[in-house]
């Protein structure tokens, strides 16, 4: 017996007598009770007068009435025996699962002079049967899932069988897998589930659209479980969200592995429905089951990737040490052979650049290795970021010149100043820009741009080259990566030089990222570094002193769409642009930003991410998608601030991030920035 059971006995009135868990009853030969039976009413809570006659019916439940008195008159016509389970209401209301029997008693004559039964209460065992089977039905479902993904490689595929077989077990609307991401705040839905017409949820969520306390619950391990949303949710508990997709019923079962969320599996219906204790049970089963599966399975991809970057790197080495190392035998035979000037020198100065290239690969060896061990202190002091930059052009020259590419500076003023290693940061942007000039075709053109932004400085390097396509652009900053579409213009290397770029920059604080349309598109590498402390009195001047008006007249004005659901900051912003002389237009949700961008034309978006119903990525993605705004700067505007936040609006096409509450040097470096450009 459960313990709801058990509750429901004990509550029972202490003055009566507990019922049995069976009874006996007796009625005449047409089937009425005529007589008091004790066990009956004990049971029941029938009195002599409510159950005489035919009244005991009334104790049925009413669902099974109609069966249980047709059942009852044909014994009555047969003298068959009578065997029967239906639902008997017990005394205090419940009502209890009986296996009822009753057999005539016959006269001498032959003829039915009575029937006599017994009601025995099953519930217990008929529940516990339910239970087994639901029980050996869950793990049949289990060991199917499990058959089904054994086999499978490829973490997204294994997601996506898993969702399809358990919504379709449950008989939900959608089911989705979900991997939270390091940061405990974002999730992704790579694969999902869902019946036909039913749009998929695939894509990039903010956990706090739960609502803070389901996020606070979810975080913990807690499930969310959700009947009716509209019932059980207000709007900022979730409810708009679940309804902006029609969804009106949730299980959403999150893991939790030492502290921190990892994953969650999502089972949508799109009307309300009561989940029971099994399904919700098979739901966290299968997320922690199909997270151990997935863990694994990319656990061996991540070796098979490594042990082919190990492969590709030694063929790389063999052949980019044996190539300086020919030359350098060819010049040493020609000093033996000729005693000619001319050819002397040509041979010394062959041997001296293949040997310097030679160093440049065994030192950035080295480098990743001491790095990778945490070898390297930074020597840092305070340094004008335009003579870091202007050192790096003179490094990269070389490789650009060679290339006849047209190389264009944007340098900052003296006074923005970086407290980092000149010899490191100086090695940053030279790789990046020898980088430009290896991947981009003879007589392309390059741009070195530098600006503060902030508290951090922004250091960018732009080229009209080969371009990457999106799907190998996330392996750029991995060790020893060479693309393979752009094997043509590699000119040689170890694929190591992004990856140093990378190492680098974090070590001083700060962060890159790459952004490029595809092939042939060409690509832009952005790294932020912080700003040296000393500069913090000049920023708070500029944060203290208003805003100038940009040098522009009013027909060359930049046109900015500024997107933002807060009436008040919406407001406040629109008239500081306009006070400072731009063309303005406005929108607080994406549908009208959109619209908005069609009309206006802006050259740059000053958006959101936090907006009802399309969220600022989505405006971002739609406006990137539409050629009318390919020359459209991007500027997110958020209360995020974090390197991952950043991170992610790069990642989504954004050109700059701007935290919340905007500094206003921040604001003026961005639109002075995005001013000139479109000059």
């Amino acid at each position: 017996m459960s313990a709801s059971e058990l509750s429901f006995d004990e509550n029972l009135d202490a003055r009566a007598p507990a019922p049995s868990a069976a009874l006996v009853w007796h009625t005449n030969a047409e089937g009425a009770i005529e007589i008091e039976n004790p066990s009956w009413s004990a049971f029941t809570g029938q009195d002599f007068a409510r159950c005489r006659g035919w009244g005991w019916s009334d104790a049925v439940h009413p669902d099974d009435r109609p069966e249980v008195l047709r059942r009852w008159q044909r014994a009555l016509a047969t003298g068959d025996v009578f065997l029967l389970h239906y639902r008997l209401r017990r005394r205090d209301g419940e009502y209890r699962e009986v296996m009822a029997q009753g057999a005539p008693v016959l006269a001498r004559d032959g003829s039915v002079r009575e029937w006599v039964g017994t009601c025995v209460d099953v519930t217990a065992e008929r529940r516990a049967q339910a239970a087994l089977r639901a029980s050996e039905e869950r793990l049949r479902f289990l060991d199917r899932i499990g058959q089904a993904t054994r086999a499978l490689t490829d973490a997204t595929e294994v997601m996506a069988v898993t969702a399809r077989m358990l919504g379709e077990h449950l008989g939900a609307t959608r089911c989705a897998y979900a991997d939270v991401e390091p940061d405990n705040d974002r999730f992704t839905i790579r694969s999902d589930w869902s019946r036909p017409g039913v749009p998929s949820s695939a894509g990039v969520y903010s956990l706090d659209l739960f609502g803070p306390q389901a996020t606070s619950n979810l975080r913990r391990g807690r499930h969310l479980v959700v009947n009716d949303v509209d019932r059980e949710l207000g709007d900022e508990g979730g409810g708009r969200m679940f309804n902006a997709i029609g969804i009106k019923a949730i299980i959403c079962a999150g893991l939790v592995k030492e502290g921190r969320l990892v994953a969650m599996m999502a089972v949508h219906q799109a009307h309300p429905r009561r989940w029971t204790p099994l399904e919700i049970s098979v739901v966290a089963e299968v997320v922690e089951r199909s997270w151990a599966h997935i863990e694994r399975v990319r656990a061996a991809a991540m070796l098979r990737e490594q042990d082919r970057h190990k492969d590709e790197f030694l063929a790389t080495l063999a052949h980019e040490l044996r190539n300086p190392l020919a030359p350098i035998k060819y010049a040493i035979a020609l000093l033996r052979l000729s005693t000619d000037p001319a050819r002397q020198a040509q041979a010394h100065n062959t041997i001296d650049r293949q040997a310097s290239h030679m160093a440049r690969l065994i030192d950035d060896l080295l480098d990743v290795s001491r790095i990778s061990r945490g070898l390297i202190a930074l020597q840092r002091e305070q340094v004008p970021l335009r003579r870091l930059m202007l050192e790096a052009v003179e490094t990269a020259r070389p490789a650009i010149e060679s290339a006849r590419h047209c190389l264009t500076l944007q340098l900052p003023d003296e006074g923005v100043l970086l407290d980092a290693d000149p010899a490191r940061i100086v090695q940053v942007i030279g790789n990046l820009l020898t980088n430009a000039a290896k991947y981009t075709p003879d007589g392309g053109e390059i741009r070195l741009a530098g600006w503060p932004a902030g508290a951090r400085a922004v250091v960018e390097v732009v080229d009209n080259g080969v371009g990457v396509p999106p799907e190998q652009q996330g392996r750029l900053f991995q060790m020893f990566t060479q693309l393979h579409h752009s094997a043509g213009r590699a000119k040689g290397g170890l694929g190591i030089g992004l990856s140093l770029v990378k190492k680098l920059t974090e070590m001083h604080g700060g962060s890159v990222r790459m952004h490029s349309g595809g092939l042939d598109e060409g690509s832009t590498f952005s790294i932020e570094l912080p700003l040296a402390r000393q500069v913090a009195p000049v920023a708070g001047a500029l944060r203290g002193a208003p805003l100038q008006a940009l040098p522009q007249g009013a027909e060359s004005a930049p046109r900015v769409l500024v997107v933002e659901d807060n009436p008040d900051g919406l407001e406040m912003l629109v008239s500081l642009l306009q006070a400072l002389g731009l063309h303005v237009a406005w929108a607080a949700d994406g549908a009208e930003a959109l619209r908005q961008a069609q009309g206006f034309s802006p050259r740059l978006v000053l958006l959101d991410l936090g907006l009802p119903g399309m969220d600022g990525y989505e405006v971002a993605r739609r406006l990137r998608a539409d050629p009318r705004h390919a020359g459209t700067a991007l500027v997110a505007l958020t209360g995020w601030g974090a390197e991952s936040d950043r991170r992610r609006t790069a990642e989504a096409g954004f050109d700059a991030h701007l935290t919340k509450p905007v500094e206003p040097d921040a604001l003026r470096a961005v639109l002075e920035h995005f001013a000139r450009v479109a000059e």
